[in-house]
This record gives structure tokens, sequence and C-alpha cells, in this order.
């Protein structure tokens, strides 16, 4: 199915998204470090990484499987702040002059600009320690035990050399070299999507609820939308607009990066993403309109202009 023409599904996610997004925001202001507390310029610098906008896809995956399930409760919020700062994190370490060397984020400085070099190194060390301290914390409001457990080895797998790790280091190593689509898509799977496929597995995790199908489902709808998400970004470098997306466009052509635009072109890269947008939606076929949030986000995923 396409994507784009259920006006149900758009209509559940723009009544879900601002309370949720609202709601990522109280959990990372809880579980962040105040600005004034020891040492505060390192904490002040986290806070300016996080706390800088964003579109909280991430921990809105988090909450919307976890209202999918019948789970509104507190026990999501641990998860989402976790995921949300280890994404913060990987943006910062992105950015980095041995890296994408990229001066805006968000439409600002980014980390590195703001404070300097060796501040953003550790503001996404620290990030990422505080990420897996949220989420395994007895004094967290979250899920039992056990549950904590897995959900930190799903994070820990997703950023690590099978992950988000490993798929920043294949990226890397594309830099001016010609690929095909086969080797993007696995770069992508592993650099953007494993954390997105995260983000739903730990909502689902976290609810304790969910059936050995209901699981293989979310997480059918998780890889197809990690991946049209990260097209939808290669698309955006190319045809979306500076002012909209934060940072300046055509950063990944300047660099010899490859994108799906440069493999397969435009229009192809769009046809593929709402393609994949449409197998996330039907992924979800046997939950019920609870998971109407999830199937927007599917569709916001290749809407969105930044």
């Amino acid at each position: 199915m396409s994507a784009h023409f259920d006006p149900k599904i758009r209509k559940a996610l723009d009544a879900a998204l601002p309370p949720l997004r609202e709601r990522a925001e109280r959990a990372l202001e809880t579980a962040l470090p105040a600005a004034g507390a020891h040492p505060a310029r390192l904490h002040e610098a986290m806070r300016y990484a996080v706390l800088g906008g964003g579109k909280r896809m991430r921990p809105v995956l988090v909450y919307a499987t976890g209202s999918a399930l019948g789970e509104d409760g507190e026990a999501l919020d641990a998860p989402a702040a976790a995921v949300e700062m280890v994404h913060a994190y990987s943006l910062v370490h992105d950015d980095l002059p041995a890296m994408d060397d990229d001066d805006w984020r968000r439409g600002r400085e980014t980390c590195h600009r703001a404070y300097d070099e060796p501040t953003a190194i550790l503001v996404g060390d620290a990030l990422q320690s505080l990420a897996f301290e949220t989420l395994s914390s007895d004094a967290a409001p979250a899920a039992p035990a056990p549950a904590r457990a897995e959900m930190a080895r799903t994070l820990a797998r997703a950023i690590g050399s099978r992950g988000m790790a490993g798929g920043q280091a294949l990226d890397l190593a594309a830099v001016g070299r010609r690929i095909d689509a086969a080797e993007l898509e696995d770069m992508h799977i592993h650099k953007t999507g494993a954390l997105i496929r995260a983000s739903v597995q730990l909502g689902a995790l976290a609810c304790g609820t969910a059936s050995e199908a209901a699981f293989s489902a979310l997480d059918r709808y998780a890889k197809c939308v990690g991946l049209a998400f990260q097209i939808q970004d290669d698309v955006l470098d190319v045809a979306g607009d500076s002012d909209a997306l934060g940072k300046a466009q055509g950063a990944d052509a300047a660099r010899e990066k490859p994108t799906y635009p440069s493999i397969l072109g435009l229009e192809a890269s769009r046809d593929l993403a709402e393609r994949l947008a449409g197998d996330a939606i039907d992924a979800l076929s046997e939950l019920g309109p609870g998971a109407d949030p999830l199937r927007g986000l599917a569709a916001y995923c290749i809407e969105r202009r930044a």
C-alpha cells in the first residue's frame, strides 16, 4: 500500500506526536545532570547536545510501540531517554573534525564548535554511559530487572561494532569509493537502522506483554522504517532546504559519500522509501488501532522535510 494516502493514520500521528515529544523532553530533562552540577561545563555541554531540538523519532517510537501494546506507563520513560541520549552522542561524534567535520546541527553550532573538540568527545562518552545508567538503574521507574537487563543488551548490540559504530566505520570506508546498492543498504541498516530498530524493541521489552508474533511484526516494521528514514535523509541532502534541515544541503555530495540518489537516482530513491514505508505499515496488519501512531510514523519518515 502507499504510505501517503490513509488520512486515519495521519490524523492519529498528528494527535499523538506533540504529547509524545513533550514526554520525551521531560524524560530527558529528568535523566540529564543539572547544568550547574560539577563538572559544570561538561554537564552544560551534554544538555546543549541533547536538548537542542530534534525530531525525537527514537523516543517517540519507544512510546508509540508501548501504546500499540497497551502500555502507556512510566516504564517507557527510561528506554525513551536512553535511546535518545545514545542518538545525541552519535551526532556529537559524527560532527567531529575526524568524522564529518560539520559546523551546524539543528540550526545552531555543533557541540565541538560551541564548546571545543575535547569537550565534545567527552560529551559523547558521558551520554553513552548515562544512557545505560538510566536504562538499568533500580531508581528508575522502569520495567522489572530482567527486562531492564535485556533492554541493556538490546541497546548495546544496536550501537556496537555490529550496529551503529560498525555502520559508521562502513560509512567512512565508503567515502570517495563507488559501492553498489547492496553495500549501501548494509551500511545504513547498521548506521541508522540499528538504533531505530532498537527503539521499537525497547518499547516492546518495556511492556513485557508482546507475543512472539507481535514482536516479530514490530521488528519487521522497524527494519523497514529504519531504512526508509535513511533514504529520505539522502533525498533531503539532494533536494532539501538548508534552513529547514538546519545544516548545509548537499554535504554528502561535497564529501563524496555514497547515497541512494547517487546510486539509484532521486526518483527511484523516493519510490524505494515509499515502498518500505508501505511495507512497514503492512507489517502491523494484525495490530489494532492502537498501532496507528506507528503507522503514521512510517508515513512521516518519507514525508518529512527535515
